[in-house]
């Protein structure tokens, strides 16, 4: 049986998981490489999206390419907008002025980071300059509410790197029916009602509420919290990460705009509070807000109350959602003839939008390493096992980073957050290194790093975490003097090239964009 060829795989819910997984498996496996293998999604007739998670990665680029997807029609049909990164506010005093940002695109190279540092730190003619308008003119073009193109630059290529806001509900409507017209997925539409026992463990076959039978031979859990084949089938253990993420409910209201001509912010919004943090994300049509919080420091109707503040009187007319959710993540992800894709491999919160970046790198991996034949089903679970587990926690690492640098006492959710006891031991490792030291891309040697050196740098000093940094000479000083005053001005010249935010997603909707 082992020998067996894989001719049928079946995605075990719909969502942005399973469709983004169909889709990516059968452009890459049956398109590109000629497989004849057969892709089914099964979801529920009654259970419905979450709805949330509306960021993206620059990643979805190369996933909505890669399925033969417009970007024109994405943009148009998915209430989408570009996003340029993320502006995180309050999170590093509290105080008046404190924000700073993580873009979308690489720091330029002025010269070694130690003197940059050093001369960021320094001198005053410096001071008005964060860590990332310094090297990146993503933040001039935020603050500008600039887009990342013209109209006259082809779709999905940028004049700045790039990312999109969207309506989650419309983006997995439009990639169902991409999959099913496009990329000949069939669909079923049925309830599970459970599982039979294959050989030696494995999903035999899904049982459904009609009384048949659908039997595949490798299986992809899409099915959301509910893990209907990792949990309910496999009973895979569930790894609490509460102790150091301690965020763990959300709730979110949709908001109109005013008026159709309102500008568009060019990045999400994170908004610090005193147990949690706001996301705002701008859509064509409205903005998502929601107040995500740790409910052992925080009750629902506190965080409602804060949501409100934030939202004003128009939350009165809106529709609240309180979402619940667990941090962490499965002790296996692929077990036997089954693997589990997104919030049935795990969740942490959407702070960073690693979630659907997630079910992108699985779906593509999935679609790399697929085996031929059953006997490739045990090694292909070791390493999965092994990559995925890594990036989990790494990407919660990460998240942690936003929290245990901050300089805010003001409540017992950021003492906490700064506790030695809730900071991954990794974690407090590096930032123990870069006490001493500049961090390096030399401290992150992994291939499976969700987010790079950079990435921790754009935090580390956004947050105005002190790193040591040694004498430099005065003409090395000098000659970054030049480099920062060149680059400044090429910055400004890219960003003086570019329409608002608004003005390019209606040229979008009116003209559409070249086609490559």
């Amino acid at each position: 049986m082992i020998n067996e060829t894989v001719k049928h795989v079946v995605i075990v819910g719909g969502g942005t998981a399973g469709w983004i997984t169909a889709g990516v498996l059968a452009a890459k496996c049956v398109k590109e490489h000629g497989r004849d293998l057969k892709i089914t999604l099964i979801e529920s007739p009654t259970i419905g999206n979450i709805g949330v998670g509306e960021g993206t990665w620059p990643s979805m680029r190369t996933t909505l390419q890669t399925m033969g997807i417009s970007e024109t029609e994405f943009i148009r049909q998915c209430d989408a907008t570009f996003k340029q990164g993320a502006c995180f506010k309050k999170w590093i005093d509290n105080g008046e002025s404190d924000f700073y940002y993580h873009p979308l695109m690489l720091p330029s190279t002025l010269g070694p980071l130690n003197s940059v540092i050093r001369k960021l730190h320094s001198d005053s003619a410096h001071h008005e300059l964060s860590y990332s308008s310094l090297l990146c003119s993503q933040e001039m073009a935020c603050e500008r509410g600039l887009a990342p193109k013209n109209i006259t630059t082809p779709e999905y290529q940028g004049v700045l790197n790039y990312a999109y806001h969207l309506d989650t509900n419309k983006f997995s409507a439009f990639i169902k029916e991409h999959c099913i017209n496009k990329l000949n997925i069939h669909h079923v539409v049925q309830d599970i009602v459970g599982t039979t026992m294959g050989t030696d463990g494995e999903v035999g076959a899904l049982r459904l509420a009609d009384g048949t039978e659908l039997a595949a031979d490798f299986y992809i859990d899409c099915s959301g919290f509910a893990g209907l084949l990792i949990d309910k089938h496999f009973k895979v253990p569930f790894i609490d990460k509460s102790d150091i993420l301690f965020c763990d409910r959300a709730v979110a209201v949709q908001c109109p705009y005013d008026h159709e001509d309102i500008p568009i912010a060019s990045h999400t919004i994170s908004t610090a509070t005193g147990c949690g943090w706001i996301w705002d994300i701008g859509l064509q049509k409205r903005r998502g807000i929601g107040h995500v919080y740790s409910s052992k420091h925080m009750g629902q109707d506190e965080a409602e109350r804060d949501l409100r503040n934030y939202v004003g009187k128009q939350m009165d007319q809106l529709d609240v959602r309180h979402i619940q959710y667990k941090p962490g993540y499965r002790e296996k992800f692929w077990v036997k003839n089954c693997v589990a894709v997104g919030l049935a491999a795990g969740f942490v919160e959407p702070l960073e939008a690693s979630s659907i970046l997630l079910v992108e790198i699985s779906a593509f991996w999935i679609a790399e390493k697929l085996p031929h034949k059953k006997s490739g089903f045990a090694h292909c679970e070791k390493q999965f096992n092994e990559t995925f587990s890594y990036r989990w926690d790494t990407i919660i690492e990460f998240l942690k980073l936003h929290y245990c640098i901050s300089q805010r006492t003001d409540t017992d959710f950021w003492r906490d957050n700064t506790h030695p006891d809730s900071i991954p031991d990794a974690l407090l490792d590096k930032l123990d290194l870069w006490r001493g030291q500049c961090p390096s891309v030399v401290d992150f040697l992994s291939r499976a790093d969700v987010f790079p050196f950079e990435s921790y740098c754009y935090i580390l000093y956004g947050m105005k975490f002190k790193t040591a940094t040694h004498a430099v000479g005065d003409a090395q000083l000098n000659m970054l003097e030049k480099k920062i005053h060149n680059q400044q001005r090429n910055m400004a010249n890219v960003v003086n090239s570019l329409p608002a935010n608004r003005a390019l997603i209606n040229k979008i909707r009116e003209y559409g964009l070249q086609r490559i």
